[in-house]
């Protein structure tokens, strides 16, 4: 496993891989829309990010990735705000209602613009109709972590003692409604197992009352939670994503170890208000494509965990849209409600 092992964790994604992200990066530039030469004074001021979640987390870290990078394409400032609170619905709900100019932008992750759909009875925008896709930019899977002095090292070590100890197992999220929270209710749901959900706003709190055993488990996000499973501080026991990942190739997926099809993952992507002038969001979609062209952007992205998605705005919109059914059925499925 991982404890305590920082020997033989691959930093940069494969050979094979490279060149699929090359394929990609072309792709993402041959199909931007016909009018992405248009031009545009665009931006002429400052740029408003508005990230749900809180400094240090992978949203962030992913926010600010990009975010960098477009006030270099720019010359202009690009300033990220942290607005955290029910999963990303109400830093969705203030870029929602700002003015639709271009200059208050949204960095969600998936739970605000998929999930919580069906976890929160009403929400005060309408993923769908309030936002423009942007770009995807990345997809991070979970990494199933534990106190090091719990005495499981796989997950059906874990299962048969949560078993053992009905009610009494815990599992942390970043609130309800993130895949973090959908793991765990799908994990509780597959294994027939009582598992207590224990939301936090901060993913950092989360991990660390995991890290000092105030909460026996959590589905962290891996842009954070390698660097504290390499020093130790937790065990890693399994991935939430279909496939194992390479910077962690040894940690087998939830799905191999027993329950197949389990998958509970995140991603991080750029949205704007969907009344935003045409011509301003042609440019945020070229200029997304070209930050996600940029080889130190994708390797930063795979060196924590993350799987570079780069899709364009059609196919993101129809990621969410078909998302909205697919995790509102899981968490149907899952009984994953708010606590």
């Amino acid at each position: 496993m991982l404890e305590n092992q920082n020997a033989g964790l691959p930093m940069r994604a494969t050979e094979s891989e490279e060149k699929m992200n090359r394929k990609l990066q072309l792709a993402v530039l041959l199909l931007m829309p016909a009018g992405a030469l248009a031009q545009t004074a665009y931006p002429e001021k400052a740029v408003r990010v508005v990230v749900p979640f809180p400094a240090g987390t992978g949203a962030d870290i992913s926010a600010r990735t990009v975010t960098q990078k477009l006030g270099e394409l720019w010359a202009r400032p690009v300033v990220v705000e942290n607005v955290p609170g029910a999963a990303g619905s109400v830093a969705a709900e203030r870029v929602a209602k700002s003015t639709p100019d271009g200059y208050t932008l949204l960095f969600s992750g998936d739970a605000a613009m998929t999930t919580n759909v069906t976890i929160y009875p009403k929400l005060a925008y309408d993923p769908l109709r309030d936002f423009a896709p942007i770009m995807n930019f990345v997809e991070t899977p979970n990494i199933l972590v534990v106190h090091p002095s719990l005495p499981v090292k796989s997950v059906k070590e874990l299962v048969a003692l949560a078993k053992s100890r009905p009610g009494e197992i815990t599992y942390a999220s970043s609130g309800a409604g993130t895949s973090q929270h959908l793991g765990g209710a799908l994990l509780a749901n597959r294994a027939g197992v009582d598992l207590s959900h224990v939301p936090y706003k901060d993913p950092a709190m989360a991990m660390s009352d995991v890290i000092g055993g105030r909460v026996t488990m959590f589905f962290g996000n891996t842009l954070f939670i390698v660097p504290q499973v390499r020093a130790g501080k937790m065990r890693a026991i399994a991935v939430s994503s279909l496939k194992r990942i390479p910077v962690v190739p040894e940690l087998p997926t939830v799905a191999e170890s027993g329950y197949p099809g389990f998958s509970a993952v995140a991603w991080f992507g750029l949205l704007a208000p969907s009344a935003a002038p045409a011509a301003v969001l042609t440019k945020l979609q070229q200029d997304a494509a070209r930050v996600i062209a940029m080889p130190d952007v994708r390797n930063k992205f795979v060196e924590n965990g993350g799987i570079v998605i780069g899709n364009t705005p059609a196919e993101f919109a129809a990621q969410i849209k078909a998302e909205i059914v697919a995790k509102g059925n899981l968490v149907k499925a899952a009984g994953a409600k708010l606590n």
